[in-house]
């Protein structure tokens, strides 16, 4: 039977771009997010070129509605063998002083309870597959902290502690963790959500960066890792552009 993978966030970015590189992997993939005529869209694509995908709505930040994902992943015919825990975002970057309490709250509530909900949702489902893999999407702000990024950078912590305390807890369990931390990438959503549409700002953060990396540069990464022999565990896959050396240190051209 086909392998059935789910990635939460699919309709656009990064996780639009992981669903259709899992499915011509050959997974039969659970296209999960709020946009639907997104999903449908991207369906569609996947369908034409070959491979196989089911759409379901899913807002991680609501428990109903991820029981709801769950539910319809049991009924597939093929058995659950990965999670991708994609959908997440930043909103800000107002220094702490100066924070709005509501972007920290929404950060948190999308990154890090939104992965330990659909999580914790689908663990049974994928430990019947008896080889199944949980991948979380975090970001190299998981791993350092930069001026007016607190909130989102707090959060990434958060997800990133979660990963590593999950594979602490399922050891000796046939459930891989992967992390996957990925540095700037320039995608059609995330700098717009971050500055509330404000399409000029947005734009600096690449403003320079001749090649950052792109949603299917990561979407490349998170498939090598869950396609690797099973006893083969990428714990941490760390992926930034050239130009890009830490989190502060972007080379720039005129």
């Amino acid at each position: 039977m086909t392998p059935v993978a789910i990635v939460t966030g699919a309709s656009s970015g990064i996780g639009a771009a992981t669903a259709r590189r899992l499915a011509a992997e050959g997974f039969h993939v659970v296209l999960a997010a709020r946009r639907t005529d997104r999903l449908e869209t991207l369906l569609a694509e996947i369908t034409t070129a070959g491979g196989r995908a089911t759409t379901v709505a899913c807002d991680v930040t609501s428990d109903k509605s991820v029981a709801g994902l769950a539910e319809a992943v049991g009924d597939l015919p093929g058995p659950v063998t990965l999670l991708v825990n994609n959908a997440g975002g930043a909103r800000g970057l107002d220094q702490i002083e100066d924070a709005d309490v509501g972007d920290w709250q929404w950060m948190y509530d999308v990154n890090v309870l939104g992965t330990l909900r659909v999580t914790k949702a689908l663990l049974p489902t994928l430990e019947r597959s008896g080889a199944a893999t949980v991948v979380v999407v975090s970001s190299t702000a998981g791993l350092g902290v930069y001026e007016g990024g607190g909130g989102y950078t707090a959060a990434k912590h958060a997800q990133t502690a979660l990963a590593g305390t999950l594979r602490l807890e399922l050891n000796g369990r046939p459930i891989r963790v992967v992390e996957i931390d990925p540095g700037m990438v320039r995608t059609d959503e995330f700098a717009l959500v971050r500055f509330d549409g404000d399409a000029e700002r947005a734009a600096a953060v690449y403003a320079g960066v001749a090649e950052p990396l792109v949603a299917d540069d990561v979407a490349d990464c998170i498939a090598w890792c869950a396609t690797r022999p099973h006893h083969v565990n990428i714990d941490r896959l760390v992926v930034r552009p050239l130009a890009q050396a830490a989190q502060h240190k972007v080379h720039r051209v005129s």
